[in-house]
């Protein structure tokens, strides 16, 4: 079993950058995907940023490219997403999932349906 924790949510002004965080316990095995997705209210869920963990690769959408960086600390078993030049419309609920390598290198992360285990989710709200 894999449990994932997620913190570093807050309210920020526009602009302003946050940096989420996503603790990962048990057994994960040596190369497997990790997300972060996010939910806003009355929006469906959508794939920010995802990552190889046991490799490089990253992957963004349209929306985060550019702002936001997704980072491993394999030692911690961590997963980070910090954000910068925030916007109102990325108020959301950030949750991070576990999937396997096949996710990541198959661009299916983004669906998420296939993502194994999530968090329950960090709240983020960003004010104009």
């Amino acid at each position: 079993q894999v449990q994932l924790a997620e913190s570093g949510g807050g309210s920020v002004q526009a602009g302003g950058s946050l940096r989420l965080s996503c603790e990962v316990h048990g057994e994960t095995g040596t190369t497997y995907c990790m997300a972060w997705f996010r939910q806003g209210p009355g929006k469906e869920r959508e794939g920010v940023a995802a990552i190889y963990v046991g490799g490089h690769s990253t992957y963004y959408s349209d929306s985060a490219q550019g702002r936001f960086t997704i980072s491993q600390d394999r030692a911690k078993k961590t997963l980070n997403l910090e954000m910068s030049s925030l916007k109102p419309e990325d108020s959301a609920m950030y949750y991070c999932a576990k999937g396997t390598s096949y996710e990541c290198y198959s661009g299916s992360w983004s669906r998420g349906s296939r993502m194994d285990y999530w968090g329950k989710g960090t709240l983020v709200t960003i004010s104009s």
